[in-house]
């Protein structure tokens, strides 16, 4: 396993949305999110760092089609009601049906259509409540992350993400999710993310250094990394 995060264009990146390999691997993704448990370790996470106070307002970068963020929602409903959901995508996804669940919950699901630094360029500071991403943040280089991360700090006092682990185990299990049924695409991209992806302090390491900000960055289950800041007690 490389010591050094190594960037790779991931195949689904290239490819219409339209595109039925890229609609197979979406699927895809949804099976190994709930594969790496990725729904309940982001609720555990999310639920530490508002600590009681529910955030009225979730910007969810990379949110694809949100039905990642709709099962986090779910588990979150019945003390969090009334959200707004900003889904933070290149690419509109969402679908009415997806749209239609966050309605049951209470919660208001807005896509937004933009490369994520244009979304944070014009962001208003602090009109956000809680910043997250899955697996989203290995897809950049160091210097860009520390870009996001800074302007992400602006918009929130809180920031979530679970992102793939850089580890020997995970590199076997990446290569191991042709078992699951996944598609070329999926095969692929599963074993760049895990060789961009994060271990020790890295992220930490990209965050603002502004006084008052507290930082939480563990491995969690057998292939995710997290890492959580708040600002404030």
């Amino acid at each position: 396993m490389p010591v050094l995060r190594r960037i790779e264009p991931e195949w689904l990146d290239t490819l219409p949305h339209e595109d039925a390999d890229a609609t197979r691997s979406r699927r895809d993704l949804q099976r190994l999110n709930a594969w790496m448990f990725q729904t309940g370790i982001l609720r555990r996470l999310v639920a530490r760092l508002a600590g009681g106070a529910a955030p009225r307002v979730i910007v969810d970068l990379g949110a694809g089609d949100g039905t990642f963020l709709l099962g986090v929602a779910r588990r979150l409903a019945p003390a969090w009601r009334d959200v707004r959901a900003i889904l933070v995508d290149r690419q509109t996804l969402l679908t009415s049906e997806t749209r239609a669940g966050f309605e049951a919950l209470g919660w208001r699901a807005e896509p937004v259509a933009a490369e994520v630094f244009e979304f944070l360029a014009h962001a208003r500071p602090g009109s956000a409540d809680l910043v997250i991403a899955n697996l989203f943040l290995h897809h950049f280089a160091d210097d860009d992350l520390a870009r996001l991360l800074v302007r992400a700090a602006r918009l929130a006092p809180r920031f979530a993400a679970c992102e793939p682990r850089r580890s020997p185990l995970a590199l076997a299990g990446s290569r191991a999710v042709w078992m699951l049924g996944c598609n070329r695409v999926t095969r692929h991209d599963a074993v760049v993310s895990v060789r961009a992806g994060f271990r020790g302090s890295e992220l930490s390491s990209l965050w603002p250094a502004d006084q008052g900000w507290r930082l939480r960055e563990a491995p969690a289950g057998l292939f995710t990394h997290c890492f959580a800041a708040r600002h404030g007690g």
